[in-house]
């Protein structure tokens, strides 16, 4: 609670200090403005003057104050520059000329604060979705209405129909649809229903099923639910997204580097190019009032402003847009580098699939039913608790459905399971031994041989990319079942997507077999495909990837962490779910949804060229007025053109808040 309580206090003055900001920026316009008045309907004197040098008071406090800290740091700023010219201004008697300089150039900074609270408000905003109290239910009493801050992992939750989910959890009684968008970006409501095994998945919370997870901030539908805690408020992933949301803020892009050491060097070169100035003056016999004033002008044109919030207004947007769409940016440098990509490389197993086999063929061999195959494998493979027949299990149903008359049968029971590791299992069915595996296992067993057709079949469906098993019942063989981890239905239409954005190479790194990954990558519409891969041969072919163009590796971002660790930029996908993931990516897409790549894809991309942009404008506006104003262009057109050019890049960076997402449309 006493962090709560430190970080809305300094939230508080932040929001207090800016409008102080505002506040004398309109006071000294006001006073400036009354001033010219009075000196222009020929009333000028010692009260005209002494309203400028308000406007001095109030329109350089603030800055003057920012200098001090800049300079105690041994840097020289914007600030410094345009205090040391409205200081000049005042020596030679243009106390008017100082003043509008310094009442543009506050009112310019604090309405650039204003634009930057704006696009950090589109990021505290997502700290506002977590509930503040949670009904918690203890020791079966009725639930009671607690701060989220004291709730502790394992408290059941209470969450009423729609309204804002707690805590990270699991559910344990209820069902509802949750509406997700604000954590992953899922543009539909996910079903939730409970787990199956309450102890199991306290115990793991990173093993339990999507459709029983919850996380704080998402948005229930018309049931109520009882939810498990699974990790406390500061710790939630709603939580993390924020803190790591405002640290990127701090993580520098490639452009604000640049512009940083550009500012370093460009700012005591301004003041050496003025000095000159006033030393040419000198020796010209010019008059010192004209050539000072000059000078000052100069000083104020080279003032590069817009050039300094340039980055850092359009990587703040583009970040608190990213966040809201559901994918977490870790700073300008990522979102630089993956505004740049040409090639993009997938892990395949979780990534581009589903991550879970799928019973996708039942080929009957001649003279035998498609639906005495199936039947037989799920009686048998009901028995087996290995991955590939729990698929059979789950799937043969469906196939079952499309079989006729297969709802009047009833599936027998099979008895007494041997599993031949690696090979295949065995097992009785009605009297009669029932054997399932592989072609190679199939040409080990005593009795009639796999008919050439049934084997041709199986060698086809081995080659597209099937993981293959053949069922013989007594002496008869039934056919052939094929697996496969299926592409996720979203895969290949995402894939289209990043090419018309601009991604010129996709490359598919899979430990599978190269006929698995080559199946997959023809399906999903991938250039290459490279099967066979350990760990560190993902890393190898990361390498050589980045040998020849900038590239990103997309996988969980747990077991491909050293592989996205070697790329230009590191990609997690389900991060939600994975602390892990959340740490180890530089840009974490929440969801499992692969439809998140081309929204972030062409939001950094956008980023990029706005960043170009503002920094272009900025440099030319600079590269215009230093000549004008050596010329003879004055003081005060010169701080609107400059001010007005910072507000243009501000504006200019705004736009990224509004990037659309193609999925959802919003």
């Amino acid at each position: 609670m006493n962090d709560v309580m430190r970080d809305a206090m300094r939230d508080v003055a932040k929001k207090a200090g800016a409008r102080a900001e505002l506040v004398s920026a309109l006071l000294a316009l006001t006073v400036y403005l009354t001033g010219l008045t009075l000196q222009l309907t020929g009333n000028a004197g010692s009260a005209s003057q002494a309203l400028f040098v308000a406007a001095y008071v109030f329109g350089g406090f603030f800055t003057l104050r920012e200098a001090v800290a800049t300079l105690r740091e041994g840097r020289f700023q914007v600030d410094f520059l345009m205090l040391v010219a409205a200081a000049g201004a005042a020596a030679i008697g243009r106390w008017e000329e100082g003043a509008v300089l310094l009442v543009l150039f506050s009112l310019g900074h604090a309405l650039e604060e204003y634009a930057m609270g704006r696009a950090r408000r589109s990021i505290e905003a997502l700290g506002a979705l977590a509930p503040r109290t949670a009904l918690v239910r203890r020791g079966g009493a009725e639930a009671v209405e607690v701060p989220v801050e004291e709730l502790a992992v394992g408290d059941t939750v209470l969450v009423r129909p729609h309204t804002r989910v707690p805590a990270d959890g699991f559910v344990a009684a209820g069902s509802s649809s949750v509406d997700q968008s604000p954590i992953t970006g899922e543009s539909v409501p996910a079903d939730k229903t409970p787990v199956a095994d309450r102890a199991a998945a306290l115990a793991d919370p990173a093993a339990t099923d999507p459709g029983s997870r919850l996380y704080a901030g998402t948005v229930n539908g018309s049931g109520s639910l009882d939810v498990v805690v699974t990790r406390l408020a500061a710790d939630n992933t709603l939580a993390r997204m924020v803190r790591m949301v405002q640290d990127a803020e701090e993580r520098t892009s490639p452009t604000q580097r640049f512009t940083d050491r550009f500012q370093k060097v460009f700012v005591p070169g301004v003041l050496v190019l003025v000095a000159a100035l006033l030393g040419f003056g000198a020796l010209s016999g010019e008059p010192f009032t004209d050539t000072f004033y000059r000078a000052m002008a100069v000083l104020v044109a080279a003032s590069p402003c817009a050039l300094a919030i340039a980055t850092p207004a359009a990587v703040l947007s583009a970040v608190g847009r990213a966040a809201r769409g559901g994918v977490l940016v870790k700073g300008g440098a990522p979102l630089e580098e993956f505004g740049r990509l040409s090639t993009l490389a997938f892990d395949k197993t979780g990534t581009l699939t589903e991550g879970r086999p799928r019973l996708t063929e039942a080929l009957a061999a001649d003279g035998a039913g498609r639906e005495e195959l199936l039947r037989t494998a799920l009686a048998t493979q009901r028995l087996s608790d290995h991955p590939l027949a729990q698929a059979v299990v789950r799937d043969a149903p469906a196939l079952l459905a499309g079989t006729p008359a297969a709802p009047a049968a009833a599936t027998p029971e099979a008895v007494g399971l041997r599993a031949v590791i690696g090979r295949g299992v065995t097992a009785e069915l009605d009297g009669e031994t029932v054997h399932i595996g592989s072609l190679s296992y199939a040409d080990t067993l005593a009795g009639p041989p796999v008919p050439p057709a049934l084997r041709e079949r199986t060698e086809e469906l081995a080659r597209t990319g099937r993981t293959t098993m053949l069922v013989r019942r007594g002496e008869r063989w039934l056919g052939t079942l094929g697996l496969m981890d299926a592409p996720r239905p979203e895969a290949a239409e995402t894939v289209a997507a990043l090419r018309a954005l601009g991604v010129t190479r996709t490359v598919m790194l899979s430990g599978d077999d190269q006929r698995v990954a080559d199946a997959v990558a023809r399906e999903v519409g991938m250039d290459e495909a490279l099967g066979g891969l350990m760990p560190q041969d993902k890393v190898t072919e990361v390498a050589r990837l980045r040998r020849t163009a900038r590239t990103a590796m997309i996988g969980d971002g747990v077991n491909d962490a050293p592989a996205m660790a070697g790329a230009t930029v590191g990609v997690a996908m389900g991060a939600a779910g994975s602390a892990v993931a959340l740490e180890t990516a530089d840009i974490a897409l929440m969801s499992d949804d692969l439809r998140r790549l081309p929204f972030i894809t062409g939001l950094s991309r956008r980023a990029s060229r706005i960043i170009r942009q503002n920094l272009w404008l900025s440099l030319g506006i600079v590269a215009v007025l230093v000549p004008a104003t050596a010329l003879g262009l004055g003081i005060g057109p010169a701080v609107l053109v400059h001010e007005g050019s910072t507000l243009v890049v501000v504006a200019n960076a705004l736009r990224l808040l509004r990037h659309r997402d193609p999925v959802s449309g919003a």
